[in-house]
């Protein structure tokens, strides 16, 4: 089977950035992208942009900025997920021999506030159905009962995110800060404080692949949705179970994943995962298959996650020191991993990864897992 390689990366750094539009963060990542991967020019076959919120023809903006249209450009839209199915969906067809060389970006302004969902409806959003502070302290709270995790946990997935972002000049955050400060912060809605709380933001991120067995190999790329099984559709804690919980969208997708780049956990080097709040970062170790079930407080009092551990989770200071611009959010990550493949990422450097392991939901009705090897 052809192998896929990323030849080029470009980001646009995370945060708010006044008028700027979204084209204008989209256009910086493709030229870096393109540059980094020695491309003049409209010699991609084709292109995969992922946003939520970008409206319609995001990519055809991008691009036509660019003066980089008159091939095919897909717009691809899976929440915070969007840019991993984009990327899923270029290299599937990298593999099937389509094409030989592909684009693909995401991008995204968000509003401040509280992200809203179309994926329910009104009624729904109304009984307090979204994406909200709310629903991600419900789940934090049945994970404190499942795996005995505890606030100071809590705050102490912040404070080591919050100290990798402090070498990521593309990181909306970039001060330490302590388990106390944290904690001291307003709590938003029990047990989660402000500052475990990721910020919605601006940004863009962009990769080149390409039909090639050298250099950063994509050894899998896999999207998995939720299950049925609950009362309001979505795997959400407001939504009740007909049953017993079905298989997690993530674990779903880290199975397919390992099983389609031929790894396991145990061959991880480095990973970087959805960290929307800090419970979430402790939840996707279990699902990941980092660790047991009910382990996830174990693996993180080790200090393996931390940089200069056996897997370092988040070097790049994940979502809680980036924020997330939900398009851009999965090949950011994708990008922060090349750069550590490479052994290009200074002081928040991993010492000698070969695998890498991307992990993004959108929704919660969508997984995303994406592992890299060079």
């Amino acid at each position: 089977m052809t192998g896929v390689e990323i030849a080029g990366i470009g980001i646009h750094a995370f945060g708010r950035h006044g008028d700027k539009t979204q084209t204008d963060m989209g256009v910086t990542a493709v030229r870096d992208a393109l540059r980094d991967a020695g491309i003049d020019g409209r010699s991609f076959q084709a292109a995969f942009c992922g946003t939520a919120y970008g409206g319609v023809a995001s990519g055809h903006r991008v691009l036509g900025a660019l003066g980089l249209t008159g091939g095919p450009i897909v717009d691809v839209e899976a929440g915070c997920a969007s840019g991993a199915a984009a990327l899923s969906l270029a290299a599937d067809a990298i593999r099937a021999g389509q094409y030989d060389t592909v684009l693909v970006f995401g991008v995204e302004k968000m509003p401040k506030g509280v992200i809203r969902s179309s994926f329910f409806a009104p009624w729904q959003e109304k009984a307090g159905l979204t994406p909200a502070p709310a629903y991600f302290a419900l789940r934090a709270q049945r994970l404190m009962a499942d795996s005995m995790v505890t606030k100071q946990h809590l705050a102490d997935v912040v404070v080591k995110n919050r100290a990798n972002g402090v070498h990521n000049p593309d990181a909306m955050f970039r001060a330490s800060v302590t388990a106390p400060e944290v904690l001291a912060s307003r709590v938003v809605c029990e047990p989660l404080h402000l500052w475990m709380l990721c910020s919605p933001n601006e940004g863009a991120a962009a990769v080149v692949l390409r039909a090639s067995d050298a250099g950063v190999q994509v050894r899998a790329a896999v999207l998995r949705s939720h299950l049925p099984g609950y009362v309001l559709n979505e795997g959400t804690p407001m939504c009740g179970l007909m049953g017993a919980a079905p298989e997690s969208p993530s674990t779903m997708a880290a199975r397919a994943a390992y099983e389609q780049a031929a790894l396991g956990p145990d061959d991880l080097n480095v990973v970087e995962c959805q960290d929307t709040d800090a419970a979430r970062e402790l939840l996707a170790y279990e699902e990941l298959l980092l660790c047991q079930p009910g382990d996830c407080v174990k693996l993180l009092e080790s200090g393996d996650t931390k940089l200069g551990g056996c897997l370092p989770v988040n070097p790049s200071g994940g979502l809680l020191s980036k924020g997330e611009p939900l398009g851009a959010s999965a090949l950011g990550q994708v990008v922060e991993l090349t750069h550590q493949l490479r052994g290009q990422c200074g002081a928040r450097q991993v010492d000698g990864p070969l695998v890498a392991l991307a992990h993004t939901i959108g929704r919660g009705a969508n997984a995303s897992a994406i592992i890299l090897s060079r």
